[in-house]
């Protein structure tokens, strides 16, 4: 059950970058690996319909969130999908597991709602410091990160989450400087 929880927790949490990204490679790795086994009703984003729409979704996502502005309102449409998608890969990643169904939605939730929460924060104080100029590069490594995160949560779900230990420490962290107006810290003087 152990490495199911964290399997779960290391595709929720990247939900929160990108909800479309861990529900496709969710999908894949289901149809074409066999490194993850869906059961009902969450075997059907590994149907042809399903990873189609995933696909379609998720340029859409990848596309948009390069945009300074549209960024900003895609982070504001996604707040009501991220967290659910983190909470249905949660569930689905337990679903063989002694773990009760609503623990795993209220895990998902968490895990996927707090990285969107700090993205979502994070967003318009890279916007200000860059002229928005930041906002595709950002973006990027966030995919990256989302995609590494899930397939690593798949093969490997202690590295996952370690390395969501270690990348929500640097998110608050990165937060507090950008709101701090980035200025290193002063010296103590004798």
């Amino acid at each position: 059950m152990e490495t199911a929880l964290l399997t779960g927790l290391g595709l929720a949490a990247p939900a929160g970058l990108n909800a479309y990204l861990p529900l496709l490679i969710v999908a894949l790795a289901n149809r074409f690996t066999g490194g993850i086994a869906l059961e009902s009703p969450y075997d059907l984003v590994s149907t042809n319909w399903g990873i189609g729409i995933l696909v379609l979704l998720l340029t859409g996502e990848i596309v948009v969130d390069k945009i300074p502005g549209f960024d900003h309102t895609n982070d504001l449409i996604n707040s009501a999908i991220r967290p659910p998608a983190g909470a249905a890969l949660m569930m689905a990643s337990t679903s063989d597991t002694d773990l009760n169904p609503v623990i795993a939605l209220v895990i998902g939730l968490v895990a996927a709602g707090a990285v969107h929460a700090v993205k979502a924060a994070a967003r318009p104080a890279i916007t200000i410091s860059t002229g928005g100029m930041g906002n595709p590069l950002v973006s990027m490594g966030e995919d990256v990160v989302a995609a590494t995160t899930s397939i690593v949560a798949i093969v490997a779900p202690v590295l996952a989450a370690v390395a969501l230990l270690i990348l929500v420490g640097g998110a608050f962290w990165s937060l507090r400087r950008l709101r701090s107006g980035g200025s290193p810290s002063r010296p103590i003087q004798s």
